[in-house]
């Protein structure tokens, strides 16, 4: 199986803290979150995370298509 980066690091390339698009802020915020799944792949993983310690993330629909974008990145 290829090599997949993590969800945090494809997620860290889509920071921008001058843009009021929604993955951007997530990933801006999410730089911050000390606890956030680092080396995570697993969309169940993250989302559960997320459900429980997130209070930055205003709607899970914004993790599902930044999910979504990292898909498409990986190829899968």
């Amino acid at each position: 199986m290829a090599y997949r980066e993590s969800f945090y690091r494809f997620l860290m390339t889509q920071r921008d803290p001058d843009s009021t698009d929604e993955v951007a802020q997530f990933a801006n915020n999410a730089q911050h979150d000390q606890t956030f799944p680092k080396q995570a792949q697993d969309y169940e993983e993250i989302s559960d995370y997320l459900e429980l310690n997130a209070g930055y993330l205003p709607s899970m629909s914004i993790f599902d298509h930044a999910y979504q974008l990292y898909l498409d990145k990986m190829n899968y």
